[in-house]
C-alpha cells in the first residue's frame, strides 16, 4: 500500500529517495504496474539490467523513475539513446508535461538549437536528454557527455544493437564502442522484443554481461489470436466478414505492400469508414490519417507491415495481417497495438505458402551469396581505395556492389574511413556472415512453425520470448483452445474420406511405444498413397484442435547446425474415442473451413491506382549529370559528419531516381524509389533545397 504526499518522509541521510515519493508525487500514480517495481528498484540501486517487455506495459517509467531517484548534486541528468525520432518526441513531450525538465538533440533540431541544448546540460538544468545512436559519432560529442557524471543511461529499442534482432541497426552496434567513457552511470537496456538468443548478444555489445534480466509481461490475456490458411484471393472476404461482426472496431489491418493497402482500403470503402497508411503517403496525409484513427472517426486503418506506425489507441479490437509477417517478433509486436485498454480484442492471421516466396525473394535481393562478397574482399587491400574504383575493378553492378559492400562493412570484412576509401578487414566476416543469412531464414522458419503450430497461441509466444514469470498455461481464448469463437473460419465435420485419415492417424499412435515425429507418421502410413502432405497435416490439425492427440516441438543437432521437428502423441481422449470405437469421429473431429462471404469486387482485371499516391511528373526531365554530382557530395559530407559509410545515407540509384524526378516537394520526393517518410523527415529539406538550385 501507498501513503499519501504528507505521508511520506524520505529518512535523512539516505542516499536514494523513496520510489513510491517520487512514483506518485512526479507521476500521479498510486501503484505500480505488474512488474514495475523491481525493475525500478534495481535500477535505482545503481544495477546494469535488460528489461524486456511487451509494448504498452510501461517499460518507460522503468529509467524515468529511477532516474529521478538517482539524482544529487553532481548527477542531474538521465541519458536515453533512443533510434526513434517520433517516439523521442513523444516522450519528451510528455516528460515536459509532467513538469520535468527534459530535451533532445537529433537530425530533426538544427546546430544552434543543439548547441543550446548542450548548454543546458553541461549546467545541470535537465533530467532528461534525448539524442539519437548516430550522436554518439560526432566528434567530441561524447567527451562534452563525460564532462558531467549521469544519473543513469537508458538504451531504448535495444533489440537493434543484435545482428540477431528483427530491426539491426549497424550503427546502433557501436554503442558498446561509446558507452564505457560514461559508464560512471549504471545502464539499462529496454526493448520489447528479444529472444534468448538476442538478450545475451544486447548484453555482451553494451558491456554489460553480468546485468540482471527482467522478462515478463508477455502473456495478452485479453487478445484472442487465430490463423488461417487461406489464398491471397479469399482473404479480404474473410476479413470483411470478421471485421462486420459485432465489437470488432477500430482495427489496424497490416498488408505486405502499398499496392495491397490500396487494394483492401477500396474494398473495404463501402463498408467501413477505411484509410491508407504507408510509406508513399506524405508526412501531412499520414498525420491527417493518423489524427483521425485516434480521434475515432475512421473505423480501420490499413498499413504496410514494413512500416512503423507509432499509433498509440488504446481501444484497437482488431489487429488482422493478410500475409505472413517476416519474424515472430515483429508479428508480436503488431498484434500488440490491439486491447491495450485491457478489454477483450482479436488478432487474425491468414497466410499461405505463397507468402513464403514472397519472403524469400526479399531475402534473396537484400542478402548477396557470400560468393559476391568474397569477390569483393578479394579486390581490397590493405591500402584504401575509393569505393567507385572498387566498384569499377571488379566490374560488378552498381546495386549489387552497394548491397554486398554493406553487408561486409556490417560483419568487419572492410573498413570504410571518412573519405568513402575501403579498406580490406578481418577474415572471420565468413562465418559471421553465413551464421547472421541463417538466421534469416530461420527467422521465416519460426513465422512458418508458430502458424502451422497446433497447440495454444499465447502460449507459444510466451514460450518464444522466454517469460520468467508466466504460468504456462493454455489461454483459453485463441482458435485452438476456443475452436468456437473464431471468425475468420469455420469448422466443418470430417468427409467421409477424411474421417479414414484421421481413424488411421489415431490408430498409429495407439500402438506406438514412444511420440514418433509427424513426418514419420506420414511417410509410414500415407506416402504414396494420394494422399498428400497437406491434406494429412491439416487433419493431424484437426485431431490436435480436437485434443485427440498433442503435438509437440523436438530438435537434434546435425553438423553444427539445429534441426527442428514436431513429435505426435495419442491423448487420453483420443484412446478413449478409440475404445468407444471412434463412434461420431467425424463430427468430434472438425476441420477448418474457407470463409463463404461472397467476395467483393475484383481488383485483378483494372490497374488501380492510389487516391493518395503522389503522381509522377509527366514532363520529361533529363538526368542532370551536374545534380547527381550535387548530391553524392551532400551526402559524402554528411557521410563524415557522422562517420559512416555513404551508402548507409543513400544509395547511389536513390540519389540518380531523385536527379530523374528532380523533385519539387516531399510527396515528390517520397514517389522515388527507395526513399520513404522516415529518411524525408532526416533529409527532405535539404534535397528539395539541393535540386532547386539545380533546376
Amino acid at each position: 500500500m501507498f501513503l499519501s504526499k504528507d505521508q511520506i518522509k524520505p529518512e535523512p541521510g539516505r542516499i536514494l529517495p523513496e520510489l513510491s515519493r517520487i512514483l506518485y508525487e512526479r507521476f500521479g500514480f498510486s501503484s505500480f504496474r505488474p512488474y514495475q517495481e523491481e525493475v525500478c528498484l534495481a535500477a535505482a540501486s545503481g544495477k546494469d539490467l535488460l528489461l524486456v517487455m511487451p509494448t504498452g506495459a510501461g517499460k518507460s517509467l522503468c529509467y524515468q523513475l529511477p532516474g529521478l531517484a538517482r539524482q544529487n548534486e553532481n548527477r542531474k541528468t538521465t541519458l536515453v539513446i533512443s533510434p526513434l525520432l517520433a517516439l523521442i518526441e513523444d516522450q519528451v513531450a510528455k516528460l515536459r508535461s509532467l513538469g520535468l525538465n527534459a530535451e533532445r538533440i537529433h537530425s530533426g533540431r538544427d546546430r544552434e538549437t543543439s548547441r543550446q541544448v548542450c548548454i543546458e546540460y553541461l549546467a545541470g538544468k535537465l533530467d532528461f536528454l534525448f539524442i539519437a545512436p548516430e550522436r554518439l559519432a560526432v566528434p567530441g560529442f561524447v567527451d562534452m557527455l563525460a564532462r558531467k557524471p549521469l544519473a543513469l543511461i537508458a538504451v531504448d529499442e535495444a533489440h537493434c544493437i543484435s545482428q540477431w534482432g528483427h530491426d539491426f541497426r549497424p550503427e546502433y552496434r557501436m554503442l558498446g564502442q561509446r558507452l564505457p567513457a560514461l559508464r560512471s552511470a549504471p545502464v539499462i537496456a529496454l526493448t520489447a522484443t528479444a529472444t534468448p538468443q538476442v538478450q545475451t548478444d544486447i548484453c555482451n555489445q553494451l558491456g554489460i554481461g553480468n546485468a540482471e534480466r527482467f522478462v515478463h509481461g508477455f502473456r495478452r490475456t485479453n487478445i484472442a489470436v487465430e490463423v488461417a490458411e487461406l489464398n491471397p484471393g479469399e482473404r479480404i472476404s474473410a476479413l470483411q466478414k470478421m471485421l462486420s461482426q459485432e465489437d470488432r472496431l477500430p482495427a489496424i489491418v497490416y498488408a505486405p505492400t502499398r499496392k495491397k493497402v490500396e487494394e483492401t482500403v477500396d474494398e473495404l470503402s463501402g463498408h467501413f469508414k477505411v484509410s491508407a497508411y504507408h510509406a508513399g503517403l506524405s508526412a501531412a496525409k499520414r498525420d491527417q490519417v493518423q489524427t483521425a484513427f485516434l480521434s475515432g472517426k475512421l473505423d480501420v486503418i490499413v498499413a504496410t507491415i514494413a512500416f512503423g506506425m507509432g499509433i498509440d489507441k488504446a481501444d484497437v479490437r482488431t489487429v488482422a495481417h493478410l500475409s505472413l509477417p517476416a519474424s515472430v517478433e515483429g508479428y508480436y509486436q503488431e498484434i500488440g497495438r490491439a486491447g491495450r485498454d485491457g478489454k477483450p480484442s482479436r488478432a487474425a492471421l491468414m497466410y499461405s505458402y505463397i507468402d513464403r516466396k514472397t519472403h524469400e525473394f526479399f531475402y534473396d535481393r537484400d542478402y548477396p551469396d557470400v560468393s559476391i562478397l568474397q569477390k569483393i574482399f578479394k579486390a581490397t587491400t590493405e591500402s584504401p581505395q575509393e569505393t567507385e574504383f572498387l566498384c569499377a575493378k571488379i566490374g560488378m553492378n552498381t546495386d549489387t556492389f552497394e548491397k554486398a559492400l554493406e553487408k561486409l562493412w556490417i560483419q568487419g570484412g572492410v573498413t570504410i574511413n571518412a573519405n568513402q576509401e575501403v579498406t580490406r578487414g578481418v577474415d572471420s566476416w565468413v562465418q559471421s556472415y553465413t551464421a547472421h543469412c541463417n538466421h534469416k531464414k530461420a527467422q521465416l522458419e519460426q513465422v512458418l512453425q508458430f502458424a502451422n503450430a497446433q497447440s495454444c497461441r499465447m502460449l507459444q509466444l510466451v514460450r518464444y520470448f522466454g517469460d520468467q514469470a508466466d504460468n504456462a498455461e493454455p489461454c483459453m481464448l485463441c482458435d485452438f483452445c476456443a475452436t468456437d469463437a473464431v471468425m475468420v473460419s469455420r469448422g466443418r465435420d470430417l468427409s467421409s474420406d477424411e474421417e479414414i485419415i484421421a481413424a488411421q492417424i489415431l490408430r498409429a499412435l495407439s500402438t506406438s511405444d514412444n511420440s514418433p515425429a509427424t513426418g514419420t507418421i506420414y511417410r509410414d502410413y500415407f506416402e504414396g498413397k494420394q494422399i498428400d502432405r497437406r491434406m494429412y497435416e491439416r487433419i493431424l490439425s484437426a485431431l490436435t484442435r480436437a485434443k485427440l492427440v498433442v503435438v509437440f516441438d523436438d530438435s537434434f543437432d546435425k553438423g553444427g547446425q539445429t534441426i527442428r521437428f514436431r513429435r505426435v502423441s495419442i491423448s487420453s481422449d483420443g484412446l478413449a474415442l478409440l475404445r468407444q470405437g471412434l463412434k461420431n469421429l467425424a463430427t468430434v473431429v472438425q476441420i477448418q473451413e474457407e470463409p463463404t462471404l461472397k467476395k467483393g469486387k475484383s481488383l485483378s482485371k483494372k490497374k488501380t491506382k492510389s487516391k493518395s499516391s503522389p503522381e509522377r511528373n509527366s514532363e520529361e526531365r533529363p538526368v542532370s549529370p551536374k545534380l547527381v554530382e550535387a548530391l553524392k557530395a551532400w551526402r559524402l559530407s554528411l557521410a563524415r559528419t557522422k562517420r559512416i559509410p555513404a551508402f548507409r545515407i543513400l544509395s547511389d540509384r536513390v540519389l540518380v531516381g531523385i536527379a530523374e524526378i528532380q523533385p519539387r516537394d516531399e510527396d515528390e520526393l517520397i514517389s522515388v524509389h527507395g526513399f520513404g517518410p522516415k529518411l524525408a523527415e532526416k533529409y527532405g529539406d535539404e534535397i528539395i533545397s539541393i535540386v532547386a538550385e539545380h533546376l
